[in-house]
């Protein structure tokens, strides 16, 4: 009888295929050099990016890292406990996605994912020292703002599964760490403008506080329709305050939103969501955000009973407006014939995804203006910047009316 070994290759790396072992090792004694040269074997946060450089990670990852470890009663890294970290994190993460993990983490192997908060010291690295946002320091009161700017707008983009955790494979599968290497290469902030966008900020931020009339943070639906010049439908506003896109503000509440003395209100994270579906339709977490809202029974399939609910109340609006209305039923053979679902008479969220028209398809039905607005548009037009997406679009757009108001202001 005879037995055959054989030595099956691994081909599955879930956090990276490992580096020769020399690599980590040369990188563990370079540390080691490092800390040997500062006063009691401890390293500050203002002599850190020697140790970042050593490490041969991005220089934005700096305040996490920092972070990592416990802290001497001096506020330094103990050199001991910093290289147990980073050999406890090389010997099982071998890739840019997992380590960035472990690090936002802390080290907690329990929790192989990033919560919004772990991004704060991060992005606060960021308003203290990009050149881009030397201007911002003074002005102590926008950081915070800023910071969860750029928290919701990542989540937005990269939290696909909406857990409000992103995953090693959430974050592999987006451009974050790309966006992060960038900013140590760009100085100008604005031309970044995945996530980390001066200009972007000012115009969800002004967006958001020309409808939050009481300045606490909080809108409810009154100041939502005002949104635009009351662009969205009463329906609908009401859908996004059903809770079926927002987030409860805190752990444990089973009630998604906090409630006021006019009912429901939304946070500024649930805003700046909400202005990004509402400008970029075509966008994978918009197209899941709006479908959300108009699944009104949550069964995964648009109905014709729920788009004859939202069209309804178009209908109406347009016609107190003098303007000529389609039937239910015209408009919905155009409708349908546009996204052509593969189960006639339901629509499904592949269905949307799958079309190039999908922006038209939810503005018939909840949005007045930009239904109006398609209806007049020549469809082969070229349009201006047609390589930036209609997010970056608008973003551009505004921030000019935005400064245009602000210069005539000081002028008066």
């Amino acid at each position: 009888m005879f037995f055959v070994f054989v030595n099956f290759l691994r081909f599955h790396f879930p956090n990276g295929k490992p580096p020769p072992t020399i690599t980590t090792e040369t990188t563990m004694q370079r540390l080691e050099q490092v800390f040997d040269k500062m006063p009691n074997y401890e390293c500050t946060r203002d002599n850190f990016q020697v140790i970042v450089q050593m490490c041969q990670v991005p220089q934005y990852w700096r305040l996490p890292l920092f972070m990592c470890t416990q802290l001497t009663p001096n506020g330094a890294v103990d050199g001991d406990k910093f290289l147990h970290f980073w050999r406890q994190m090389t010997s099982f993460c071998h890739d840019a996605a997992s380590r960035f993990v472990f690090i936002m983490s802390r080290g907690d192997r329990t929790r192989p994912y990033i919560l919004p908060e772990d991004f704060a010291h991060l992005i606060q690295d960021v308003v203290d020292t990009h050149p881009g946002l030397a201007f911002l320091k003074e002005a102590a009161e926008f950081h915070s703002r800023y910071v969860h700017t750029v928290i919701a707008r990542i989540f937005y983009n990269v939290n696909r599964s909406w857990t409000g955790k992103i995953t090693t494979a959430e974050l592999r599968k987006s451009n974050l760490l790309d966006v992060i290497q960038l900013l140590e290469e760009e100085e100008d902030i604005n031309q970044i403008m995945a996530y980390f966008s001066y200009e972007h900020f000012y115009v969800i931020y002004c967006k958001f506080w020309e409808l939050d009339r009481d300045h606490d943070l909080y809108i409810d639906q009154q100041d939502l329709a005002r949104h635009n010049d009351h662009a969205l439908s009463s329906r609908m506003i009401e859908r996004i305050f059903s809770g079926c896109v927002t987030r409860s503000p805190r752990r444990g509440n089973n009630n998604p939103m906090i409630q006021g003395p006019n009912g429901p209100k939304m946070s500024y994270t649930d805003f700046v969501w909400f202005l990004l579906a509402e400008e970029d339709k075509s966008h994978p977490t918009a197209i899941e955000y709006w479908f959300r809202c108009m699944d009104v029974d949550g069964d995964g399939v648009l109905s014709m009973y729920e788009l004859e609910y939202f069209y309804e109340e178009q209908q109406h609006r347009m016609e107190s407006l003098g303007i000529e209305t389609l039937p239910f039923e015209d408009c919905l053979c155009q409708m349908l014939d546009m996204i052509k679902p593969a189960t006639p008479g339901c629509v499904t969220l592949a269905d949307l995804k799958r079309c190039k028209m999908t922006p038209i398809f939810y503005d018939t039905f909840f949005n007045l203006e930009k239904y109006m607005e398609h209806e007049q548009r020549d469809p082969f037009a070229q349009r201006e910047n047609d390589d930036l997406s209609d997010w970056d679009r608008y973003a551009a757009q505004e921030y000019e009316l935005l400064v245009a108001e602000e210069g005539g202001d000081t002028q008066g």
